[in-house]
């Protein structure tokens, strides 16, 4: 039996562990002010269970560069950017262009925070449902001939999985370099033999950051969340569908899904490839060859503006923030968002607020269905300030929204795979593509305006009567917004 010194004893070695965690946060890992309080405030209130969930949730990754890029990759890089800093720094080269000219700034923003250069030769096409996206994702596996670099958090064992690594073995099979990475987290439930016979038929599969124990994963944070295929440097898929039967509108949970995902052609495709080479050598910790069959010549496929802009904890910036920001604040007309998670920080939360203000038409689109519970009352809970400051909030029905998505002024838009919360600014790995086309963001803005039939606008009377219920687990997800 526990005596009363020996509960005595474990009380004060759990308020011993909870000081150093408590320190550890405070003058080691240098947490941002809000972050630090709320973990003071887990370590305070929850002394049995705080430690644990800072094991889970609170590390901290250096932010020191674990993804690099070879001396010959190196080399293409930098000369692409040098060039294009002084196109973009040299104003009157760009003024013929009034597009190129009213966003250079953008672009040379992307440019130095992530070397994100700018290719204006690509064609856009977009998928807002999953079965035309799956059944051209799997037409143009079948056409492959040479390579197939396929990266996805979540990879389902189910009828598309399976479906979808068939397809990848029989490529395989036939000589053609299959290489797919998947996320240690987002496939935890994935049986451990199911990618054995995609290896047996000559392909490779990898996990990024894999659980220390079976379905017990210590990393929650620092997820590679980032979606990539790519076909024989010829086609490339990207944005916010994963792989798995939910994806296709078969879950009784969620019933119809609704994301946005893109397929790109032109030179584009070579920045999609660098961050799979990228992540590739990093989850698989070995030096994979630079090969220009990656990186070949294409035709002139269209017009289209693209920059691709990735960040993660190891990042100097926040570059897909920045990039948000950036286009927050260069709005005079109108800005669009659909975010399954809305927990913006200061900046982003601020920026909105003054955008709506300044007479920008601002409108956000949230599911009304939480697969998060805690993540959806966060979210919720930031509606009442954006409501006062005029913006239209409004709840989708028809089913689950997962689509990521901004816009502005129908001229620049962003489509991929960060949410516009905390987490995917500072905690996974995420990519996005910046598009600088009038005709492309029209239809993504038309989509937008076809989406909010199936809503239900937030008002600022129906805000205001919220149930006292709701206001409370609104005000406890708020606090731990940070670390959500």
């Amino acid at each position: 039996m526990f005596t009363s010194e020996l509960v005595l004893r474990f009380l004060n070695l759990l308020f011993f562990i909870n000081i150093l965690f408590a320190l550890t946060v405070v003058f080691i890992e240098r947490k941002n002010p809000s972050t630090t309080w709320t973990w003071l405030m887990v370590l305070l209130f929850l002394p049995s269970v705080g430690f644990i969930l800072y094991l889970f949730l609170g590390q901290n990754l250096k932010r020191k560069r674990i993804f690099s890029l070879k001396k010959e990759e190196r080399e293409k890089l930098a000369s692409i950017i040098d060039n294009q800093t002084e196109f973009l720094n040299n104003k009157s080269l760009i003024k013929p262009n009034a597009f190129m000219s009213k966003y250079s700034d953008m672009m040379q923003l992307n440019l130095c925070s992530d070397n994100a250069f700018f290719t204006n030769n690509n064609s856009v096409t977009i998928f807002t449902e999953g079965k035309s996206k799956f059944d051209n994702l799997k037409a143009t596996l079948k056409n492959a001939k040479v390579y197939i670099h396929i990266e996805y958090y979540i990879f389902q064992n189910d009828n598309l999985g399976k479906s979808i690594l068939a397809i990848l073995c029989e490529k395989a099979k036939e000589g053609v370099e299959v290489k797919l990475l998947f996320d240690g987290m987002g496939c935890l439930r994935l049986p451990k033999s199911f990618f054995n016979p995609l290896i047996e038929a000559g392909g490779e599969a990898i996990c990024f950051f894999p659980p220390f124990l079976p379905y017990i994963n210590l990393r929650l944070n620092f997820r590679n969340h980032r979606k990539i295929c790519i076909i024989d440097g010829e086609h490339a898929f990207t944005g916010g569908f994963n792989i798995g039967d939910e994806y296709l509108g078969l879950s009784k949970r969620f019933g119809f899904w609704r994301d946005t995902h893109l397929l790109i052609q032109g030179d584009a495709i070579d920045a999609l490839e660098l961050h799979f080479l990228m992540d590739w050598r990093f989850a698989a910790n070995e030096n994979a060859p630079f090969n220009n069959k990656y990186f070949p010549h294409r035709p002139h496929l269209g017009k289209t503006g693209l920059q691709i802009v990735s960040s993660g904890p190891d990042s100097t910036f926040n570059s897909i923030k920045n990039g948000y920001l950036k286009m927050i604040s260069k709005a005079e007309k109108n800005i669009y968002i659909e975010t399954p998670y809305f927990i913006p920080d200061d900046s982003i939360l601020e920026a909105l607020k003054i955008a709506s203000l300044s007479g920008v038409d601002v409108r956000i689109v949230i599911p009304s269905k939480p697969d998060h519970p805690f993540v959806y009352w966060a979210s919720t809970s930031y509606m009442g300030e954006l409501l006062e400051s005029g913006v239209k909030c409004y709840t989708y029905n028809k089913g689950f929204l997962h689509s990521k998505f901004l816009s502005i002024d129908q001229s620049v838009s962003s489509v991929g795979t960060a949410n516009l919360d905390i987490r995917s600014f500072t905690l996974n790995f995420e990519i996005n593509t910046f598009i600088y086309d009038e005709e492309i963001t029209s239809q993504l803005d038309a989509f937008f305006i076809n989406d909010l039939k199936s809503c239900d606008e937030i008002t600022i009377e129906s805000y205001a009567n919220r149930s006292f219920v709701v206001k409370f687990k609104e005000s406890v997800s708020r606090l731990l917004s940070p670390i959500l």
